[in-house]
């Protein structure tokens, strides 16, 4: 494996995605970040309870970003076909080929049975298991192309372990850990392997903005040493470093690699 691959990262300009993105281009690998790039206020929806990625940032990922490698940014609804086959479009025009696929764009939500919403229900269906097979799909043929494809999806343990309340986030990530398998298997005879990252507990804005709103970033570090084996959360860093070697592994296709700190064993 040479270091020209090009790498095409969703949600890539923020939090888990951001340092995916980093870990490929120290790597030597060139990178297209995808994400929505809203506007300064948001997506608009009342209901969702922490902000998404937005123009400003993406920009400023890339501007960071850039003295690691080529790294360039472009915008996404993974919920939308035509979107996503626009991105993998420009990643091709960008670089001239792709060779990995990170499907990380994902939401979270939260509540009890009786309250939780059907839109909210949809969403986080239509973001983190309808977008992994539309960007899979739109991508498929440029990474048939390759002689070095890879996809890695971002899953979690939370597709190992339900939890209370978590309904529809877990379902989701366990669809995500099932769509893995099927589509390693579908895709071996193409020469294109298919993993999933299952990330523990990271500090970012879903759990700092949604999961332990009402918590300070010491407890939060604090309640991480507690129930972690290895004593410490989890950091983009870590995310990126398993991506980095999901993609890059000549024999490993069909896992679901835990990087929790012991947390999840399973």
């Amino acid at each position: 494996m040479g270091n020209a691959r090009t790498v095409l990262v969703t949600g890539g300009a923020r939090g888990i995605g951001r340092g995916i993105a980093q870990s490929f281009l120290e790597a030597g690998h060139a990178v297209m970040i995808a994400d929505l790039a809203l506007g300064p206020g948001g997506d608009g929806d009342s209901e969702w309870t922490y902000e998404l990625a937005s123009r400003s940032e993406m920009a400023r990922t890339v501007e960071e970003l850039a003295p690691l490698g080529d790294i360039r940014g472009t915008s996404l609804d993974v919920t939308d076909s035509a979107s996503c086959e626009a991105t993998v479009a420009a990643t091709v025009d960008a670089f001239g080929r792709l060779d990995v696929l990170v499907n990380n764009a994902g939401v979270v939500d939260s509540g009890p049975l009786d309250t939780f919403s059907e839109a909210r229900w949809d969403k986080i269906f239509d973001v983190n298991v309808k977008g992994v097979f539309l960007m899979t799909r739109a991508a498929a043929a440029s990474l048939r192309a390759s002689d070095d494809a890879a996809i890695v999806n971002t899953a979690s343990i939370a597709g190992k372990r339900g939890a209370p309340s978590m309904a529809a986030y877990c379902g989701s990530k366990w669809a995500v850990v099932g769509i893995t398998q099927s589509f390693a298997l579908e895709l071996a005879g193409d020469g294109i392997r298919v993993n999933a990252l299952c990330p523990g507990m990271v500090g970012t804005a879903m759990w700092s903005d949604h999961l332990m709103a009402n918590a300070s970033n010491e407890s939060f570090e604090q309640r991480m040493r507690d129930i972690i084996p290895l004593g410490r959360p989890q950091t983009v860093e870590d995310m990126g470093q398993a991506a980095v070697f999901l993609a890059t592994a000549p024999n490993v296709s069909g896992i679901a690699l835990n990087v929790a700190g012991g947390f999840e064993m399973r």
